[in-house]
């Protein structure tokens, strides 16, 4: 399986550039944490799914059928990822602090999508900030942001 999401990778999103075989993409391990926070509470709703979809589209720019892929690979690694130190690793890596604080803000969008604050969620949102340095006063500007955002609408 990691054969194959490397292959996708590199044939279509990042051709030229070299990374070891086994390790996920950026665009992977952003999505798989992603779908790690929309699944926290095990259930899955479509309003998270259609936000995480749009959230990875603007953020990657991906044409339809690698936005599927990288969907599908995402809620695979989501579902068969024993820890998350491959994808916060390769965040920490290549993401600076403020998009580390976009990122959680994105889970928090993510969090949210189905009109509900589940503890769940918000427990694997706190450990994935903590995990990616994430400054616990940007981890509740971030809460706060999309809480004004979403009673704006």
């Amino acid at each position: 399986m990691i054969d194959s999401i490397q292959r996708f990778f590199s044939d279509i999103l990042i051709a030229g550039d070299s990374t070891e075989a086994s390790a996920p993409s950026l665009e992977l391990a952003t999505a798989a944490l992603l779908f790690e926070v929309a699944r926290a509470d095990y259930h899955l709703d479509d309003s998270e799914v259609a936000l995480l979809r749009e959230r990875l589209q603007r953020r990657f720019d991906l044409a339809d059928a690698d936005l599927d892929e990288l969907m599908r690979l995402a809620r695979e690694e989501a579902d068969s990822a024993v820890d998350h130190y491959q994808f916060v690793s390769l965040i920490k890596e290549h993401f600076d602090y403020d998009q580390r604080c976009e990122l959680v803000r994105m889970m928090w969008s993510l969090s949210l999508a189905d009109g509900e604050q589940h503890h769940l969620e918000e427990h694997r949102i706190r450990r994935l900030a903590e995990l990616l340095h994430v400054g616990h006063s940007d981890f509740i500007r971030a809460k706060l942001r999309v809480l004004e955002d979403n009673a704006s609408d």
